[in-house]
């Protein structure tokens, strides 16, 4: 599958920004990465055939695996709450996934829905949750190239909300942060408040999407 492929050179290139301060372009370049993983790591969970890995886009290395790994393994966390949350997002949002339109309007109004009271690192763990949810609906619907869509849409949303809120914490490396403290009581505080974020933003985004459908 080509879906997912990106270059071994691209990807070097977006693990040497985490040795200085990142750019507004590099982070959305390492959004965009972290996003392609989240989402191969989705449909390989979901059983959804894959290329030869020859063709498969390589997974980064360096600080940048790290973050992807973190990024993943908080998402495991908020999946397992609330198993169901995160699966059938375009049956959840009743919109077709044969419109690319469509398809991405609806991402960036749940986008922008997540974030309306602010940033945290549980609400961005929850919009990538989100952007692979929609991305294992679209591949199973026979809908490939929509993943690459989804992505584009999440680094344009990274772009104009998240770019300065990551700049003051030093990058994606600060989600790494999160993982510290394993004690499940205190880990449990940022995931709740992404998890009430999404049954929020289910809600108004039903009524956002029903005039046009």
């Amino acid at each position: 599958m080509e879906v997912l492929r990106r270059s071994s050179v691209f990807a070097a290139e977006v693990m040497e920004v985490f040795d200085r301060s990142p750019t507004d372009k590099e982070l959305v370049s390492q959004a965009k990465v972290l996003c392609r993983d989240y989402i191969h790591s989705r449909l390989l969970r979901a059983g959804i055939g894959w290329s030869k890995p020859e063709h498969s886009a390589p997974m980064p290395g360096g600080r940048l695996a790290e973050v992807s790994s973190v990024l993943l393994r908080l998402g495991d966390e908020l999946e397992y709450i609330r198993p169901n949350v995160y699966r059938n997002i375009a049956r959840q949002l009743n919109i077709s996934l044969h419109s690319e339109t469509v398809v991405t309007d609806a991402f960036l109004a749940v986008a922008a829905q997540i974030f309306t009271a602010g940033v945290t690192w549980g609400k961005v763990v929850s919009l990538y949750a989100v952007a692979a949810g929609l991305a294992v609906d679209c591949v199973r619907q026979a809908q490939p190239a929509m993943v690459h869509a989804i992505v584009d849409c999440l680094g344009e949303f990274v772009r104009k909300t998240l770019v300065t809120w990551l700049k003051r914490r030093g990058g994606w490396a600060d989600i790494t942060k999160c993982v510290v403290n394993t004690d499940p009581s205190l880990r449990s505080h940022w995931l709740v408040a992404a998890i009430c974020s999404f049954g929020h933003f289910l809600k108004a985004i039903f009524f956002v999407l029903l005039p046009e459908r």
